[in-house]
């Protein structure tokens, strides 16, 4: 599989380099994503699709050149965008991930938005939701938002069995005592990603780099996942399922609403969207967020997602495409800011926002008065790292030794080693963007 994906990887940069402007004076400019226009009536997509509805028809009353939207699910972008990029007709403006950045900026498609921006627009970034989206100093994404990762917790569950809020644990062995304490019938104590993925992958990296431990050193650019910190993580995931702490299955097929309702679970790591999930579709269910715990003696971290829009520099018109999503998201026209500090508002999407500027307009508007969104903000965010912007190969290699860990019982030293190999075989050979 790693080999195929090598080869997958370097035939994709090849065609995506391949692709040819096909400017037209009266064509409007793709706008994939999997927003707008919503195609089912629940309040909260449509007030989603509604946001980008807005950023759109703001710039086609005032453009020539008009944005079109394309609404797809993300199974059918993550499909099609790089068979479409390959035959050259990739969308004008796209949704990526930090995952999916070097497959395409390796391709050379993305087009420089740092010409487009002012320099207090790119200050106005924090640094942690630009490191994943830059390469030198060009820009190559904007992020829309940034998205924590935490521990959810049912505060009912805990008090069963005598443990206050105040008493909630702070290291990792307490976390799996506890868990395992609470584990009984239908009942789990922590739920953890089992699902091999980018998103499983996701969800490891903070706890990875609690240990002060990575898969690769960001100033060598060498693999160091043979090494004592990846191998007590690896440890840790393997040890919650065996010692009965984790499912290996999560409950209520992954939903964290229906298994908090349902008293399915006492803790689920999860990211700072489920605050609102949890709020609109389970009102009357209390829950509580706390920071990840690390290792004893170990340094909370967080991992930070989150979507960026990104514009084809082989598009229909890549001047225009970029001039737009900087208008959208990349200026310092107040009422640019005003919209994008909306699309984090809780009544939104219910993120953290990735500039200074819509966090101030969200902290005037006591969008962070509650208590779950404070916390987030003030005891989370500052602890986050960027998702890294990891190949596929390096993904995979990652994702299967945390697989073998943790469902089949392999010993991390072993697994560790074996994904430092492939690491090391494909690092040999790899030509692009750095692995940060």
């Amino acid at each position: 599989m790693a080999g195929s994906a090598a080869v997958t990887t370097a035939a994709g940069a090849a065609l995506l380099s391949s692709c040819g402007n096909r400017s037209s004076a009266d064509k409007p400019l793709s706008f994939w994503n999997f927003y707008s226009p919503a195609p089912q009536e629940d309040p909260n997509l449509v007030a989603q699709s509604d946001w980008f509805a807005t950023a759109i028809d703001r710039w086609n009353s005032a453009n020539t050149r008009q944005v079109a939207p394309v609404y797809m699910t993300g199974d059918q972008m993550n499909q099609r965008m790089p068979v479409a990029f390959a035959s050259g007709d990739g969308p004008d403006i796209f949704l990526i991930s930090p995952g999916d950045y070097l497959r395409y900026a390796n391709g050379g498609v993305l087009q420089d938005l740092t010409p487009y921006m002012e320099q207090e627009a790119i200050d106005d970034y924090f640094p942690q939701a630009l490191a994943t989206r830059r390469s030198g100093d060009g820009i190559y994404g904007l992020p829309m938002e940034q998205e924590p990762l935490a521990l959810f917790y049912d505060p009912e569950l805990l008090e069963a069995v005598g443990i206050a809020e105040g008493d909630l644990p702070s290291d990792w062995e307490q976390l799996l005592e506890l868990a395992t304490e609470l584990s009984a019938g239908s009942q789990t104590g922590l739920v953890l990603d089992v699902d091999p993925g980018y998103y499983q992958n996701f969800t490891f990296y903070p706890w990875l780099w609690q240990t002060g431990g990575d898969v690769i050193d960001p100033d060598s650019q060498k693999p160091v996942f043979d090494a004592e910190g990846p191998r007590a993580a690896l440890d840790l995931f393997g040890r919650a399922i065996a010692e009965g702490a984790t499912p290996r299955t999560r409950p209520a097929n992954g939903d964290i609403v229906g298994a908090f309702t349902s008293q399915y679970a006492a803790f689920w790591e999860t990211g700072v969207w489920d605050v609102q999930n949890l709020q609109l579709n389970a009102p009357d269910k209390t829950f509580g967020v706390l920071p990840l715990p690390p290792p004893a003696g170990g340094e909370q971290v967080t991992a930070l997602g989150g979507w960026a829009w990104c514009v084809n520099a082989r598009g229909t018109d890549p001047d225009a495409a970029a001039r737009f999503v900087v208008s959208v998201l990349g200026s310092m026209d107040e009422e640019s800011i005003a919209h994008h500090a909306a699309w984090n508002s809780p009544t939104i999407k219910g993120n953290m926002p990735s500039r200074a500027s819509t966090d101030a307009v969200l902290d005037a508007e006591d969008a962070f008065a509650d208590e779950h969104y404070r916390i987030f903000r003030e005891d989370i965010l500052p602890t986050g790292r960027a998702e890294p912007r990891f190949p596929p190969v390096v993904y995979k290699a990652v994702s299967d030794a945390l697989q073998a860990v943790q469902l089949a019982g392999a010993d991390p030293g072993e697994e560790a080693r074996r994904a430092q190999q492939s690491l090391e075989g494909y690092l040999e050979t790899y030509r692009g963007g750095s692995l940060i």
